[in-house]
């Protein structure tokens, strides 16, 4: 279960990853060698694509718990609107409105 979330620190590593990427650009653009460096960047933007991937994989991950309560209440709305007077499934049984 560990792996299927993305720890604090590798979200601190992944930040200061896309940091330094960015900065490495702007050097080699204001040195005139950008795409001198083709080769060494596909690399690093590779690894940062990868570690981005599994970013986005873990913080979109739902745990069963999370997906069981979302279901619950999913199951529990579906079909009903705020101006409903009845419950979902619930039929009206000629009772008047309570107009209070």
């Amino acid at each position: 279960m560990a792996d299927e979330t993305y720890d604090p620190a590798r979200i601190r590593e992944l930040l200061e990853a896309l940091r330094e990427l960015a900065r490495r650009i702007i050097a080699l653009d204001a040195e005139g060698r950008l795409l001198d460096e083709t080769p060494s960047l596909l690399a690093e933007l590779g690894d940062v694509r990868s570690e981005l991937f599994r970013y986005e994989v873990r913080t979109t991950f739902d745990s069963p718990d999370a997906a069981e309560h979302r279901r619950i209440v999913d199951d529990a709305t579906a079909g009903w609107a705020p101006d409903d007077d009845t419950a979902p499934g619930e039929e009206d049984l000629g009772w008047p409105k309570d107009d209070r």
